[in-house]
């Protein structure tokens, strides 16, 4: 076993999560904004930013993935403008993968956020304007403390669900080693392979480690609903 572990090849792990961390970044600034309107508006037009922003949710795989290719690709606009200008081609490029990611996980990121941002009781935040702070310092000094249980959530979900991705990854990155091959790929090229061995090392390291992430979100806001009890006593 030791033997095994010593040959394991970390190098998909590390690439996993270098991709989920930038998306999560990404994602906490483009979705905080989304969230924070969806929270406090009214808007008739609130259902269809809701029903956009978690269409990833329902859409399978494949057809999310067919159109970012397509987005993303050569003919396109966007991947002539960046092959142009930058010299980068989007497909099959770590790039890519961080574009494709923050679509696919965008609705992780704001649903969490939006839930915690309409808990926040609203005379808290109409004290802050009254007392003649912005928009944006009530969401940063008020909103955001008052909501960490979900924050991390959304962080933390966002950060797994990224490194989980399979069918998003595959059609755009594939499965070049070093640049777009994380530890889902290669889970699957094992198991196309028949190596069960390692097929079940990389699976049992991803289990483990989505355990250890999704106990340490449960303790977390475990703690701070006794705390919230405590202090509402």
């Amino acid at each position: 076993m030791i033997e095994m572990l010593k040959e394991i090849e970390f190098e998909p792990f590390i690439l996993s999560f270098k991709l989920a961390g930038i998306t999560t970044l990404i994602l906490f600034f483009i979705s905080l904004p989304i969230a924070w309107y969806l929270s406090q508006s009214n808007s008739k037009f609130k259902p269809f930013l809701e029903a956009l922003t978690a269409l990833p949710i329902v859409l399978p795989p494949s057809v999310l993935g067919f159109y970012i290719l397509f987005s993303l690709s050569q003919n396109s606009f966007i991947g002539q403008f960046f092959q142009e200008y930058f010299n980068i081609k989007l497909v099959f490029n770590f790039y890519g993968l961080v574009i494709a990611s923050c679509i696919y996980s965008l609705p992780f990121m704001v649903q969490p956020l939006q839930s915690g941002l309409e808990s926040i009781n609203k005379n808290m935040l109409e004290a802050s304007y009254i007392s003649g702070k912005s928009k944006l310092t009530t969401l940063f000094k008020i909103a955001l403390p008052n909501i960490k249980p979900a924050l991390l959530t959304a962080i933390i979900i966002t950060f797994s669900h990224t490194v989980g991705e399979f069918g998003v990854v595959l059609m755009i990155g594939g499965s070049i080693p070093g640049e777009t091959k994380v530890a889902s790929i290669a889970i699957y090229e094992f198991t196309e392979t028949m190596d069960y061995a390692n097929a079940h090392i990389y699976s049992a390291i991803m289990i483990t480690l989505s355990f250890l992430t999704l106990l340490g979100v449960y303790v977390f806001n475990g703690k701070q609903k006794n705390m919230f009890a405590r202090g509402s006593k």
